[in-house]
């Protein structure tokens, strides 16, 4: 038998634009440790074998940070804090149940579009 797969990924934006850009960051001084708390509080309630995180770097949805994608499932969740990791944690990743409120706008995370879809849309 072999290690089990995790139940779920955690995917965290950890992108921090340069002073004097335009767009804003996922990280800042007052959210850089956002992927460190979402890691201990998965320790904590002892799912870390079953729910992987990860670091990412940009996911293009900046207006909406810090954001998290939680798969399977394509969840997007936008303007995180502590207070809604806590939630998410609980209702969505240990009783799946998705957290609507925290979800992104649908404005910035429409239905997903296949390669061959996107390549007919260009033209080529």
């Amino acid at each position: 038998m072999g290690i089990p797969q995790p139940a779920y990924y955690i995917f965290k934006c950890e992108q921090s634009a340069p002073p004097g850009m335009p767009k804003p960051s996922c990280v800042t001084p007052q959210t850089q440790d956002l992927f460190q708390y979402l890691a201990t509080k998965l320790m904590q309630e002892g799912i870390m074998a079953t729910v992987q995180p990860i670091r990412t770097s940009c996911m293009n949805r900046c207006q909406s940070g810090p954001v998290m994608l939680v798969e399977p499932g394509h969840t997007m969740y936008a303007g995180l804090t502590k207070e809604k990791i806590d939630r998410i944690v609980s209702e969505h990743i240990m009783n799946g149940n998705v957290v609507e409120e925290y979800v992104i706008d649908s404005e910035m995370w429409d239905e997903p579009i296949s390669p061959a879809d996107m390549k007919a849309q260009m033209g080529r």
